[in-house]
């Protein structure tokens, strides 16, 4: 099954859709048949889900993403697992195992979102936590 994983560096992206890159793995049972980096091709709304699925990606796994872009991934037939932070390879093992477990997405409804504004940038705790030092 190939996953995309949204990737910052080694590190598993806060936000699937404005992260750098994706890592794309083809897991079968406890191997890894193929594993490639690509860079981010552009956030707006709906291209990612169709974007990943014509490259045969069946679940996406990162920190969180926004419920819209949860249901357009679900109508594309693709997985969102979320609340998922650490390293890359250590996930990757975690799918393998059969011991990855989502939880709630790390990213918050912004400012703007519902208006007709387009969010800049998504609002997690720790991100908040820097911006007052």
């Amino acid at each position: 099954m190939k996953i995309a994983i949204s990737a910052d560096g080694n590190l598993v992206s806060a936000h699937f859709g404005r992260c750098p890159s994706f890592t794309i793995v083809d897991v079968e049972g406890d191997s890894i048949v193929s594993k490639e980096v690509i860079d981010n091709p552009g956030h707006h709304p709906g291209f990612l889900p169709m974007f990943l699925k014509g490259k045969g990606v069946r679940a996406i796994i990162a920190g969180g993403m926004g419920q819209r872009a949860q249901m357009l991934f679900e109508e594309s037939g693709i997985e969102t697992i979320m609340g998922i932070e650490g390293n890359i390879d250590e996930v990757i093992d975690q799918v393998m195992a059969g011991t990855l477990h989502g939880g709630e997405s790390l990213c918050r409804p912004g400012a703007g979102k519902g208006y007709g504004v387009e969010k800049t940038e998504c609002d997690h705790p720790d991100e908040k936590h820097h911006q007052h030092e």
